[in-house]
């Protein structure tokens, strides 16, 4: 009998024998193993202590991108969409969804493999990372005159002024602020950004980006506090302190 040293692995396909052949693919590899052959199956099991979700496109009639939306709306597990469909559009917006990672069918078990453990590495090594800030009591900062509560979700100045943001304006704004002086790739703004009230890209992630200087820079079009590194990506440079 197989065990989970690995995590758990939902894998969604209404074709038996795909579901057949990643379980004989995940299970020697220490995971353990579900299945769902409908997006009505997955929405009634629960997703608390799934490590990774493989996502069919082509669920009998169902869509499958909406079957990740609804998963994304409950989770921020990781998704593998593995599908037969290979349009671009398709890829695209399953990545927009938030899906981590497409295969096409047909596909080598070992690439799936090797991908799946690589979501999963990329995924814990995410949360490892952010588990500090999101959990370690501090959520009060304070930078350049601004002071932002992220438990109250609020940023004012340092006079009392309130400043309007969205809910993805401020966890970009956390996701800086907790990370001061680091460069950020937009795949690493894309990888921790993914599961929230948003789903980023490249393009999406460049625009929040810009809507956010707006609000919080002296001079948006000369920022001193989000720096763009030309090639690289992004870096918050203002000096960041625990505010009472």
């Amino acid at each position: 009998m197989p065990t989970s040293l690995n995590g758990h692995i939902l894998i969604v396909d209404d074709d038996p024998q795909v579901r057949k052949l990643l379980r004989r693919c995940f299970e020697p590899e220490g995971f353990r193993v579900s299945e769902a052959a409908t997006g009505e199956e997955v929405l009634g099991k629960s997703l608390d202590d799934v490590a990774l979700v493989t996502l069919d496109l082509n669920l009998n009639g169902e869509d499958g991108l909406d079957v990740a939306r609804e998963i994304r709306a409950r989770s921020d597990v990781p998704i593998v969409m593995v599908t037969g469909k290979g349009d671009t559009i398709d890829r695209v917006v399953g990545l927009e969804l938030g899906a981590d990672d497409y295969i096409a069918k047909p596909f080598h078990v070992r690439e799936v493999l090797a991908r799946v453990k690589s979501v999963i590495r990329r995924t814990a090594a995410l949360r490892t990372e952010t588990k500090p800030a999101e959990s370690g009591g501090q959520a009060r900062f304070a930078f350049d005159r601004w002071i932002v509560d992220f438990d109250r979700m609020e940023l004012r100045r340092d006079s009392g002024e309130l400043c309007d943001l969205t809910s993805g304006e401020m966890r970009l704004l956390e996701v800086f602020v907790t990370r001061p002086n680091r460069v950020l790739s937009r795949d690493q703004l894309m990888d921790l950004l993914k599961g929230h009230d948003w789903a980023p890209s490249d393009r999406s992630i460049d625009n929040q980006i810009a809507r956010l200087r707006k609000k919080i820079e002296a001079d948006p079009n000369n920022p001193d506090l989000i720096k763009t590194v030309r090639g690289a990506g992004y870096k918050f440079t203002g000096t960041v302190q625990p505010a009472a």
